[in-house]
C-alpha cells in the first residue's frame, strides 16, 4: 500500500552552520554528551533548550542516501519534510528573512527528488504579514504544501487576530497549517517546576498545543474562515477524546463564562470535525488511532512518523496491524494525505 508520512524533520548544513555562528540566542553550542563525546545543544533561551546528539543530527541532515534507504526499507513512498524546529525565537526581521533561506533550501531538496518529498513551508509568525506573504511565496513559487507553525510565537497565541492575516493567506492558498508542539511559554512553566521533564514532550508539549487549538475555536477564527485547514499531531493532542464533553460542557456553561464563546456560530466539536486533521506522528497507540478514527471520521486521520525522532520500522508496524478495513488504512496511508495536500 502506498504510504505517505506526513511530519518528518529535517535541518540543512546551512541552517547548522547559521546556528553555530550565532552569539544571541537562539543558537547551537556543543556540549559533553555524558559518553566521553559532545552532542549539539540547540538553545532557544538562557535556560531552556533540547540536545541534538551526533547520530540525530546525521539523520536531520541526510535528505539523500540513508533517510531514502530507510524510507525503502521500511515502505516508506513519500516524506512530507519540515523543518525540526521553529523560527519564533528570532526577531521580527530575521524571522522573515531565514524564512526565505530555509524555504529556498527545501525547495531545492524537493526538486532532486519530487518523486520522495513533498514540504511544508517555515515561517516567522511573529512578523505575520511576512509570514502570510512568505507562505504565497512558498505554494505558488516554491511549490510547498502548506506551512507548519510551533504552538506559540514567543508566548503570543494565535487567537490574536493579529496573526489571523496567515489563516486567511492559507484559506486563500487552499493549504493547512500544521500547529507542531513546543515547550509552553515562559510564565507556564510555574506550573511544571516541581517536575521540569513534565513541561517537554512528555506533557507540556500536547498540553499547551492542546489549549491553543481550543483558543482557536473559541476565538471564532473558523467562522470568519470556514475553509481553514488546522492540523495536529499527536492524534490531535488529545482533543478527539475530549469532544463529547467540550460540546456538553460548552453548551451548559459558554453564556456564564465567557462571552465571546457566545458568539460561536457552531459547537467546539463542530469546528474540531470541519477543520482539523489529525496525524500519528509520535502516538503509535490503537486506542489512541481508534478513538481519533470514531470521534473525527477515517477522512481527518494521517499518517505520520516524526522521523528521526520516532522510527520508520515502528511506525509501519504500527499501521499495518491497524484493526481496519483496507479502504480505511487506504486512507489514513496516504489518499488523505493526497487529498489535503493536493500531492
Amino acid at each position: 500500500m502506498k504510504t505517505i508520512a506526513l511530519e518528518e524533520h529535517f535541518w540543512t548544513a546551512e541552517w547548522v552552520d547559521y546556528l553555530r555562528s550565532r552569539k544571541d540566542y537562539p543558537k547551537l553550542v556543543s556540549a559533553p554528551d555524558g559518553k566521553g563525546g559532545t552532542s549539539e545543544r540547540f538553545l532557544f533561551s538562557a535556560d531552556m533548550g533540547s540536545s541534538v546528539d551526533s547520530a540525530m543530527l546525521a539523520k536531520l541532515l541526510d535528505v539523500d542516501g540513508g533517510r531514502l534507504a530507510d524510507m525503502d526499507e521500511n515502505g516508506i513512498d513519500t516524506q512530507v519534510l519540515c523543518m525540526a524546529s521553529g523560527l519564533e525565537p528570532f526577531d521580527r526581521a530575521e524571522g522573515t528573512a531565514v524564512s526565505r533561506t530555509l524555504n529556498d533550501g527545501l525547495a531545492r531538496i524537493i526538486r532532486k527528488r519530487p518523486d520522495r518529498f513533498a514540504g511544508l513551508a517555515a515561517l516567522a509568525p511573529q512578523d505575520p504579514a511576512g509570514a502570510a506573504r512568505e507562505l504565497e511565496r512558498s505554494v505558488k513559487e516554491l511549490g510547498l504544501k502548506g506551512a507548519k507553525l510551533n504552538s506559540h510565537a514567543r508566548g503570543e497565541t494565535y487567537d490574536d487576530p493579529k496573526f489571523w492575516v496567515i489563516f486567511e493567506t492559507a484559506q486563500k492558498l487552499d493549504v493547512p497549517i500544521y500547529l507542531h508542539p513546543c515547550n509552553p511559554p515562559q510564565d507556564a512553566l510555574k506550573a511544571y517546576s516541581a517536575y521540569p521533564a513534565l513541561s517537554g514532550s512528555v506533557w507540556g508539549f500536547g498540553a499547551d498545543l492542546g489549549l491553543n487549538a481550543m483558543k482557536l475555536v473559541c476565538s471564532g477564527l473558523f467562522d470568519k474562515y470556514p475553509g481553514l485547514k488546522i492540523v495536529l499531531g499527536h492524534l490531535g493532542e488529545a482533543l478527539p477524546f475530549l469532544l463529547w464533553r467540550l460540546d456538553n460542557r460548552w453548551s451548559r456553561e459558554k453564556a456564564d463564562t465567557d462571552p465571546r464563546m457566545k458568539k460561536l456560530l457552531k459547537k467546539p466539536g463542530d469546528y474540531i470535525r470541519n477543520n482539523f486533521w489529525v496525524t500519528t506522528s509520535g502516538m503509535f497507540s490503537q486506542p489512541s488511532l481508534l478513538c481519533a478514527h470514531a470521534a473525527l471520521g477515517p477522512d481527518r486521520v494521517l499518517f505520520a512518523v516524526d522521523y528521526p525522532y520516532e522510527s520508520n520500522q515502528e511506525g509501519m508496524r504500527f499501521l499495518r496491524d491497524l484493526p481496519l478495513s483496507e479502504g480505511d488504512k487506504a486512507k489514513i496511508s496516504h489518499l488523505n494525505a493526497e487529498k489535503l495536500l493536493r500531492l
